[in-house]
């Protein structure tokens, strides 16, 4: 009997302490003060383990909803001409995304395929420069500015790693006025774009580039074009 005690004890020890890794010690607290530890779905979770991952991914999702309720408008806004494929769009794509990020670069591929095949596709490009320093995302906001972000984005990931050298080649390469570049990046406009970006990333949770939200869905990573595709059409269902 003692022994069984101590069985039972150890499991519900054990299934707090997945839920805490599952939902955080909140959540695993709330289990405890439910009494759920006891009922039903207690034993349901021992015997079904591997449920746990989905819940915790369906809880982020979940909170990640909530966070981005309060903040939406304020998301989905671009910086004025940072924005691809259709800037009337009826639906948007919000990236955070970063010139020193091979993944984001492996992105651009298929977010050119989702503006051709989504002739309503609004894409609002944030400049979270988080790995490297910020010349390429001022230099783009710059672009921006001067109707010509598009051939700067593309070209800047297309020139590598964002040296001053290859930020200077894609400006050159999108056209841009330098004087004119310059004397934006100077005025700080850019500055206070990317510490905006930063906070936006933060109160949404973001850990790294690329990000996405579209809809009420918010992803992070490379999750591919198929994914955000899916999201793109529960987007337009909505």
């Amino acid at each position: 009997m003692a022994n069984q005690m101590h069985n039972t004890s150890f499991r519900s020890l054990l299934t707090t302490a997945l839920i805490a890794l599952a939902f955080g010690f909140g959540g695993a607290a709330l289990w405890s003060a439910t009494g759920l530890g006891h009922a039903q779905t207690r034993s349901y979770l021992l015997e079904n383990p591997d449920i746990l991952p989905e819940m915790a991914e369906n809880f982020q999702k979940q909170q990640a909803r909530e966070r981005l309720a309060d903040i939406a408008d304020e998301v989905i806004a671009p910086f004025p001409g940072a924005v691809l494929g259709n800037p009337e769009g009826s639906v948007t794509l919000v990236e955070f995304t970063d010139y020193s990020c091979g993944y984001c670069r492996m992105s651009t591929e298929h977010v050119a395929e989702l503006v051709a095949k989504n002739p309503d596709l609004r894409v609002v490009v944030r400049e979270w420069p988080i790995l490297g320093t910020d010349q390429a995302a001022q230099m783009a906001l710059a672009a921006a500015q001067q109707g010509k972000f598009t051939q700067f984005h593309e070209e800047m990931f297309l020139a590598g790693p964002p040296s001053e050298n290859a930020i200077m080649k894609a400006a050159a390469a999108a056209g841009l006025d330098l004087a004119k570049a310059q004397e934006f990046i100077a005025s700080r406009a850019a500055d206070y774009e990317l510490a905006k970006n930063a906070e936006l990333a933060r109160k949404l949770g973001f850990g790294g580039t690329p990000s996405w939200v579209i809809g009420d869905q918010v992803f992070e990573g490379a999750v591919g074009e198929a994914k955000l595709q899916e999201a793109i059409d529960a987007a337009q269902a909505s």
